[in-house]
């Protein structure tokens, strides 16, 4: 049975529309207020809440009901834009004291939402489900990777995090993870006596450009295949790149997770 996302997706726009974070609220109000039984509304609010309500009522009851009435189509409309901007604002740079016009309604469904999270739900949902497709199709550029011996526990967590981070076009963060990996397989592969040289030398923070310096000059001692150092070197400076000079491209990051797995699979032969 295939998987349809983009039914997936209709459903879940369809399902938060008309459940939109403060929309019933706000046509509860004003059907209160239009059949004449505000009143009610005294022990569903705060008592500053529900008097000042009142006042505005009192002033105006036809363009109190069409405001509330227009409230709820607001936020109804404009729940999902919503939404990711509510997610938005906790992954990038807030400036304090920046002066930004937010809507009346959007104030009042994020206030009606602070305990639901239903906004960030929203957000997370939509997200992931636009993420399955291009996933896949990254997901079937890759085999497994089979090696002869095993590494370590970290290593495997930081080859499943790279990759990962591939599938979801976390492609910066992919190449940095790819020379994590080699970082601590290396250290897991090479005897001993090397391991603490390294230590030493390095006073415990040997980079990855470190450890292939020393398996380079060292590789009778490691036993480790002579092809290993040059693609693992090809890692090291996208690595590098990612860290110190931009984002990366997903060719790029594509181009060095393959070769982290290559160069896992020289490094672990024996």
């Amino acid at each position: 049975m295939r998987i349809d996302v983009e039914r997936l997706e209709g459903q879940l726009l369809q399902m938060f529309e008309e459940g939109a974070p403060g929309r019933e609220f706000c046509e509860a109000i004003a059907e209160l207020a239009r059949t004449g039984r505000f009143v009610q509304l005294r022990d569903a609010l705060p008592g500053i809440v529900y008097d000042e309500l009142w006042i505005r009522y009192q002033q105006d009851p036809a363009a109190f009901v069409a405001g509330w009435r227009m409230l709820a189509h607001e936020m109804r409309q404009g729940s999902i834009q919503h939404a990711r901007q509510r997610l938005t604002s906790l992954t990038r740079l807030q400036q304090a004291g920046e002066d930004l016009y937010t809507p009346a309604w959007q104030e009042i469904q994020r206030a009606l939402d602070a305990q639901q999270n239903d906004l960030l739900r929203a957000a997370f949902a939509l997200e992931l489900l636009e993420l399955v497709e291009p996933a896949v199709s990254r997901a079937t550029q890759l085999r497994e990777c089979v090696v002869a011996s095993a590494s370590s526990e970290e290593a495997d967590r930081y080859l499943d995090e790279a990759t990962r981070c591939y599938f979801f076009g976390l492609f910066t963060a992919c190449a940095v993870m790819c020379r994590s990996v080699l970082e601590e397989a290396v250290k897991q592969r090479i005897p001993a006596g090397l391991r603490g040289l390294v230590r030493t030398r390095y006073r415990n923070t040997a980079t990855l450009g470190n450890l292939l310096h020393e398996v380079n000059n060292n590789l009778v001692m490691t036993g480790i295949d002579p092809g290993f150092p040059r693609v693992a070197n090809q890692v090291n400076d996208v690595g590098r790149k990612a860290v110190h000079q931009g984002l990366l491209s997903e060719d790029e990051a594509r181009d060095c997770l393959q070769s982290a797995r290559e160069a896992l699979q020289l490094l672990l032969r024996q």
